[in-house]
């Protein structure tokens, strides 16, 4: 990699590790084993690469769970592979834990891409849930953007669960109780028998 690339892939991992605030220039510089100069070279400053790092760390985010979203199966089963998918859950989600950091959402461009790709997670768990009730695999009685919106709750919300408690058992527990509410609104398998024939 190339002083640029290390600059970036150190904030990234500093950013999830200590938030914005915790990381200093300085940390950056030493983690990626660059130079001051070399630093500014190719970024104006700190919230500069911070940008760079949290919008990385968004498109590979939206990239993981697309390709999870686009697979083969119901549509409840590709939400359930998403979100039973390996992750480091004590770590927290590298764009959930920016939330809690007071000079990342006071920045309207650094927060811009945390609450972009928050957003676009509803929103394609949202399309899902529609796709399954068209296909008739979900009931009509589920609400597709409302069920979404749960769906992030609990996933974020899970992982603060499992870093207070130091152990993922509580994160295990809530994606476990978002999927049993899911599992109530699956439609029946349809039989091989057909639609019923009318009568005359």
């Amino acid at each position: 990699m190339d002083a640029a690339e290390r600059l970036v892939e150190s904030t990234r991992e500093l950013l999830w590790e200590r938030g914005y605030t915790g990381t200093s220039p300085k940390a950056i510089q030493q983690r990626a084993g660059v130079g001051q100069g070399s630093m500014y070279h190719h970024f104006a400053g700190k919230p500069d690469l911070a940008l760079a790092a949290i919008r990385r760390t968004a498109d590979e985010m939206r990239a993981k769970a697309e390709a999870q979203f686009s697979a083969p199966g119901t549509a409840a089963d590709r939400i359930a592979a998403y979100l039973r998918r390996e992750r480091e859950v004590l770590k927290g989600c590298p764009i959930g834990r920016l939330t809690q950091d007071p000079d990342v959402m006071a920045d309207p461009v650094l927060r811009a891409p945390v609450d972009e790709t928050l957003a676009w997670l509803r929103t394609r768990l949202a399309e899902l849930m529609t796709e399954g009730r068209e296909r008739g695999e979900l009931d009509a009685a589920l609400d597709p953007p409302t069920t979404a919106a749960t769906v992030v709750a609990t996933l974020q919300g899970g992982y603060v669960l499992a870093r207070a408690a130091d152990s993922v058992h509580p994160f295990d527990q809530a994606i476990a109780g978002v999927l049993g509410l899911l599992a109530a609104h699956v439609s029946a398998a349809p039989t091989d028998e057909g639609p019923p024939v009318p009568r005359a």
